[in-house]
């Protein structure tokens, strides 16, 4: 099974690992437009207003830019421990114990848009861009990373869960994946899009699928993970969930 995650604009500060090597990391395949990214944006990073403008910064967040322009020396922290916010909290790898952070590791892979794809033992630095963004000379993201990621994310051959939202969904199409929405419903039983907790319950779904004992080979086997989890999952089509907050 693999779970795509969305990433988060923030990040986790620091870390205590090697500066980012890209031959360590998983998928291989992508080094070569990974390696274009990084340079791009750490060069960008060197103009600082432009960076702000590019990236759709405020100047109170210059030290966004400055984390990009140390992205060849930072100290690196694994993937799944870099990301934070909402979705992050929820899933909490931390708290995992060995077994389940290891299957975490093997199960979640998270969206970038500078690197693709990470695996939750892919050691990255900080940094700050956007799916939906662009860089000078390369146009919008989704161009540069549909053609090489589609066919990386096309090889999953096993059961594969998409929480990304909307513009990392958009980085790649991944035919026969499950879809995952999240509606609230009212006393009166009318439903509409979740926004904030959205991703506080996206990340208890990728939780409970990550320590599951039994690797969930089906979209059966989502449903019964997450209604041990707790958590109210329907199906809506062969291929579509949608979580239920009520």
């Amino acid at each position: 099974m693999l779970v795509l995650l969305p990433p988060s604009e923030t990040k986790a500060a620091g870390g205590d690992g090697a500066p980012l090597g890209l031959t360590r990391m998983s998928h291989p395949e992508l080094n070569g437009t990974r390696h274009e990214l990084v340079d791009a944006l750490s060069t960008l990073a060197t103009d600082v207003p432009k960076s702000l403008d590019v990236l759709g910064l405020s100047e109170r967040q210059v030290e966004e830019v400055q984390r990009n322009a140390q992205l060849w020396s930072a100290p690196t922290r694994p993937a799944l421990e870099r990301y934070t916010g909402v979705l992050y909290d929820a899933l909490d790898v931390g708290s995992l114990e060995p077994a389940e952070r290891k299957q975490a590791d093997a199960r979640l892979a998270v969206a970038s848009a500078l690197f693709g794809l990470v695996r939750g033992t892919d050691s990255i630095p900080a940094y700050r861009l956007s799916g939906g963004g662009s860089l000078p000379g390369f146009g919008t993201l989704r161009s540069v990373w549909r053609p090489v990621l589609e066919p990386a994310l096309a090889e999953a051959d096993d059961l594969v869960v998409d929480l990304r939202s909307g513009a990392y969904a958009a980085l790649a199409k991944v035919p026969g994946a499950v879809s995952v929405r999240v509606l609230s419903e009212d006393a009166s039983g009318k439903r509409k899009v979740v926004s904030h907790h959205n991703k506080s319950h996206k990340g208890r779904l990728a939780r409970a699928l990550a320590s599951a004992p039994e690797e969930p080979a089906s979209v059966e086997d989502v449903l019964d993970v997450a209604a041990d989890a707790g958590l109210d999952v329907e199906r809506e089509a062969d291929r579509a969930l949608c979580v239920v907050v009520r």
